[in-house]
């Protein structure tokens, strides 16, 4: 069997020509064994119609086994010579010769020094894809996050319009003033927090002195 690939006949034909050429030569043989053992039953019936015959069974079988690998050896001479013509002649794409789908490479041929940097500018175009996905999805984490510092601006502004409602119903009208006031009281709260803890740890010592 022929060793050159004929890649571009298998794309024409669907399939390679050398298993095209090997389907017809395990054809060729199958039907070749097939007529020795209707020649070899012919025989046999032959032989049981003549009555003192002194040839048996094993030596007909001995014999078409001869014969077939005669005939083999002849088969794979001819079918050589067979397959040579038909993948020279028939089964050959000439080298002038474009597919319909290849004309394009005809119409635009490109070096090989063009084909590489089409595939550098490819590539580059791919690494600036990732990068500007990546920054993307950078840009959507941080909106998710603004979103949410949104929503808590939102509670606070919230918050302080409550406030201003509540010293509004209070009859303090300047919003600013009583948030001052309220810093202040809270303040002084604190204050008075304090000194009540020191008065009460002052109590607790004088107690466990006792």
């Amino acid at each position: 069997m022929s060793v050159n690939p004929m890649a571009y006949e298998a794309q024409f034909f669907g399939f390679t020509p050398q298993t095209c050429m090997l389907r017809v030569y395990i054809a060729f043989q199958d039907y070749l064994f097939e007529v020795m053992l209707v020649v070899e039953t012919v025989i046999l019936k032959k032989l049981e119609a003549l009555p003192g015959a002194e040839i048996t069974p094993s030596q007909i079988r001995k014999s078409t086994e001869e014969f077939l690998l005669f005939m083999k050896k002849h088969l794979d001479k001819l079918f050589s010579k067979m397959e040579e013509v038909l993948l020279q002649l028939v089964l050959n794409i000439p080298k002038n010769v474009l597919l319909p789908e290849d004309k394009v490479h005809e119409q635009y041929p490109y070096s090989k020094e063009q084909f590489q940097a089409l595939q550098d500018e490819i590539q580059q175009l791919q690494k600036q894809y990732r990068a500007e996905a990546s920054a993307g999805q950078a840009l959507r984490a941080e909106l998710e996050e603004q979103k949410v510092v949104q929503a808590e601006l939102e509670k606070i502004l919230q918050w302080f319009d409550g406030l201003e409602n509540i010293c509004r119903e209070h009859g303090t009208g300047n919003f600013k003033e009583s948030f001052a006031f309220l810093t202040q009281n809270a303040k002084r709260l604190q204050d008075v927090l304090k000194d009540v803890e020191e008065k009460t740890k002052k109590i607790k010592k004088h107690d466990q002195s006792l």
